[in-house]
């Protein structure tokens, strides 16, 4: 495009656009942990932040839970198309969290606002804030394990005007905090997004008065059009082929039977194609996938192969495709359980082992094929406040064609999303973490060596319930070139007692004095163990991370 084209823009301004837009969502971000009551928010950083064009198209976004940004592509176009765009005016702000549509389970909502710009009628920008809510009245209290029906989730929001005009409507809040067994820090969280979403405006109207819409226009265009052709360029150096890889979640929260998934990729002509066909049909229990979810999930795989380096826009997402018939595990349908979206973090592994196949120097091996999560629900022994206080433990990261994998930290699929420290957990519930620490030997051998998992011993100082989620717990997450594959997950439930039991997904009451011990796996290895470095092996067991071989040759 030559400079004498009225829809030329300077290359240099374009770069400070797209800075000046990324410190919008960065702000917004900063405002949003500085103001959140909640430590899934301010702690874990259980959200995520995207700012859009006038046609929804992704231009800038603030780091949080991965999947969540992909979600709310899906989840802002869908929500208008519902409400209305020529329906919302300035000062509106809209709130969110029907599955189907926001692409998430019921405790993670959206709260949706215009931008305006001087002269035009209709919106210029959205602005999307996405946090976890701590209680939304489902039937049970924290997280819901064994639904059958959406509506036993928690209370649903289809895209109401939360904000009027700037006014904020008193009596719809009222009705949310009424619903919740949690209204103190549900309500300051509410507030915390709605401060997020007021920042990002002042932002964006300041960006809107000094460089003129039309100027913002053609330098959206531009960074759009670079993303796509930075993926387009990635694409060309992959080699074409379809791979499918298969595996089974542990069940879907009311039996045991192993639920199957699988995923077909096919690169051909320049386009990625993610299918889910030959997975399970949606399932009884709450671990069946929104479209929107699913999406999202391979968005972030795509990403990562394309171009992990660079800030997201929509351009980087053109020439992915994603299939899935309505029904199935991967395309819930009303009125079909969606709260436990572990399925999404499995099944974002299930696209690397497909890519494994084609190209396994461009990915890793499993990073521990799971998040392992728990959670205790209870009222607080000295303030009498209620709390539903959650952890998403460490796994191993796993090995690549060039390195070990990392010793154990946030799954893949949750980006720089962080554990709840120690002393929230002892401070904000009953529980005492005795004991924390890396898990010997939980690593796949390999020419390079998964990463090791960790140990945790908790105990309870006060009744209450304490609940495990993991759906990767009786199946090893998968290793590359001979690798071998690490431990699994596991759960042990009372420890040393005539009650002890080991499990995946549980949900148990606990009493002082009672035990519980966490075992996350660890990444999956790369190549064959034989052709490990001697020193590389040393160095390991001089470490504390496998047993000496002496040792374990006596075992």
């Amino acid at each position: 495009m030559g400079m004498s084209d009225p829809g030329a823009i300077d290359g240099g301004l374009v770069e400070i656009l797209r800075a000046s837009l990324a410190q919008v969502a960065e702000e917004m971000r900063t405002t949003l942990i500085r103001t959140a009551f909640s430590p899934v928010i301010y702690e874990v950083l259980d959200f995520g932040i995207s700012v859009y064009d006038a046609r929804f198209d992704l231009i800038a976004e603030a780091p949080g839970l991965t999947r969540f940004l992909g979600a709310n592509d899906f989840a802002v176009p869908t929500v208008m198309g519902h409400v209305g765009a020529a329906n919302v005016g300035p000062g509106d702000v809209i709130v969110a969290n029907y599955p189907y549509w926001t692409a998430a389970h019921v405790s993670d909502a959206c709260l949706i606002a215009p931008v305006f710009a001087p002269g035009r009628p209709r919106p210029f920008a959205w602005l999307c804030v996405r946090a976890h809510w701590i209680d939304l009245g489902a039937k049970d209290p924290g997280y819901v394990l064994d639904s059958t029906d959406m509506h036993q989730e928690g209370l649903v929001l289809p895209g109401l005007k939360l904000v009027k005009g700037g006014v904020l409507d008193e009596e719809l809040l009222a009705l949310i905090r009424f619903n919740s067994r949690m209204p103190v820090p549900l309500t300051g969280d509410i507030h915390a997004q709605l401060a997020a979403l007021q920042t990002g405006l002042r932002r964006m109207e300041a960006l809107i008065a000094r460089h003129g819409a039309d100027t913002l226009d053609r330098g959206i265009a531009a960074l759009i059009a670079y993303g796509e052709a930075m993926a387009a360029r990635a694409l060309a150096d992959l080699p074409e082929g379809a791979w499918s890889a298969e595996d089974w979640l542990d069940g879907d929260g009311i039996d045991d039977t192993p639920v199957p998934m699988k995923v077909t990729v096919t690169h051909e002509s320049g386009r990625l194609t993610v299918d889910f066909e030959g997975s399970a049909p949606a399932t009884r229990g709450p671990v069946n996938l929104p479209f929107g979810s699913t999406l999202a999930t391979a968005k972030v795989a795509f990403k990562a192969l394309t171009s992990p380096g660079e800030p997201s826009n929509a351009g980087h997402m053109r020439a992915l495709s994603v299939k899935a018939e309505p029904g199935t595990l991967f395309h819930a349908v009303y009125p079909a359980p969606t709260f436990t979206q572990w399925t999404g973090i499995v099944a974002l592994e299930l696209i690397f082992a497909a890519l494994a196949k084609g190209m396994p120097e461009k990915v890793q091996a499993s990073s521990g094929g799971d998040v392992p999560g728990f959670m205790m629900i209870g009222t607080h022994p000295e303030t009498g406040a209620g709390y539903a206080l959650s952890n998403n433990e460490s796994v191993g990261w796993g090995a690549t064609a060039r390195h070990d994998g990392r010793l154990a930290g946030s799954h893949l699929s949750q980006s720089i999303v962080r554990n709840t420290p120690i002393e929230v957990l002892e401070t904000r519930t009953a529980m005492r973490v005795d004991r924390f620490e890396l898990r010997p030997d939980s690593f796949g051998d390999g020419r390079h060596r998964g990463g090791p998992g960790v140990l945790r011993e908790l105990s309870f100082t006060a009744p209450g319930e304490f609940l495990t989620i993991a759906k990767k717990t009786r199946t090893r997450p998968w290793a590359i070139a001979g690798g071998q594959e690490p431990e699994p997950t596991c759960f042990t439930y009372f420890p040393g007692t005539d009650r002890e039991r080991r499990a995946g997904t549980w949900r148990a009451p606990v009493q002082p004095g009672d035990r519980v011990r966490v075992e996350t796996a660890g990444g999956a290895g790369y190549g064959d163990p034989a052709t490990r470095d001697a020193a590389a092996i040393l160095r390991d067991e001089q470490d504390g991370l496998r047993r000496p071989r002496q040792q374990e040759t006596a075992r």
